[in-house]
């Protein structure tokens, strides 16, 4: 049976909440801003000390949430052999597409269809694939980058629920990031084509990137969009978007693409950067 925390999320007002605590997060009031930066570093434990700045430096709690790292704080993998990873983390699951199924926890699964906003023909391309969920806690650096290198071809944004997308939630809701706003994005690259999704959760008052957007986050409609060759290319380990607090980030390659590292499971703590699986020979 669903813990209360899980039974509590089916009826709470989730946008609501977003939408109000994104209005706290966006403000510049240096009393309000500097209040909830100070408590959520204590509160969540922050590793402030790999950050380009000081925790007084920032203009809005959003502005801290979303921090740059001073550089070289992420070494890049070799990415002519190895996979990047796209954010700081922890893996929630990782393995191969079986079925159109993304194995989601214990007796839980959904379809790479749905995850894609019902796309069947990109859903196709990753038919005996490989994927890797990876959890951005509280704590984590937000920013989300490029596994490898890509021309960003098309994006949907879905919107949806806003489900917590911890562990305790992922084991108590069925199709869990199937059913939460999300933000998919296309690419094609040396890999083939792969895609790269940003699930929103509760609390995420925003889903940014680094190419103009055209959809508000806690939108109602599912908008698509396509890319001309050339207009969005981006190299390993470039930035590609950012969250507004907590999130998800799934990863989707074609058969034969990528081979997972066997020190990876669910569970396993990653940061930005490093090496998470070898390139297949079909790369």
């Amino acid at each position: 049976m669903p813990s209360l925390f899980v039974l509590s999320q089916h009826i709470a007002p989730q946008h609501l909440i977003s939408k109000w605590a994104g209005g706290f997060a966006a403000s510049t009031t240096p009393w309000i801003k500097n209040a909830l930066i100070r408590r959520f570093v204590k509160a969540f434990d922050v590793d402030l000390s790999q950050a380009a700045r000081g925790i007084d430096q920032f203009e809005s709690f959003n502005d801290f949430f979303t921090r740059e790292l001073r550089e070289g704080a992420r070494p890049l993998a070799d990415t002519q052999q190895f996979l990047a990873c796209p954010a700081d983390g922890a893996i929630s699951q990782i393995g191969a597409i079986k079925d159109g199924q993304i194995f989601q926890a214990k007796g839980r699964s959904y379809s790479v269809s749905a995850l894609l906003g019902g796309d069947e023909e990109q859903a196709a391309r990753y038919r005996g694939g490989s994927f890797a969920t990876i959890y951005l806690s509280p704590r984590d650096y937000h920013r989300v980058h490029m596994p490898a290198d890509g021309a960003l071809r098309s994006s949907v944004y879905v919107p949806g629920k806003l489900f917590s997308v911890n562990q305790e939630t992922a084991q108590g809701v069925d199709a869990l990031f199937a059913r939460n706003e999300r933000l998919v994005c296309h690419f094609e690259g040396a890999l083939g084509g792969f895609a790269s999704v940003m699930v929103g959760a509760m609390i995420v008052a925003g889903i940014d990137t680094v190419w103009p957007k055209s959809f508000d986050t806690h939108g109602r409609t599912l908008v698509r969009e396509t890319f001309d060759q050339g207009a969005v290319d981006l190299k390993a380990g470039d930035e590609m978007g950012r969250f507004y607090l907590g999130s998800t980030v799934i990863l989707l390659f074609e058969a034969g693409r990528v081979e997972w590292l066997d020190n990876l499971g669910a569970g396993t703590p990653v940061r930005m950067g490093q090496a998470i699986a070898r390139l297949g020979a079909a790369a």
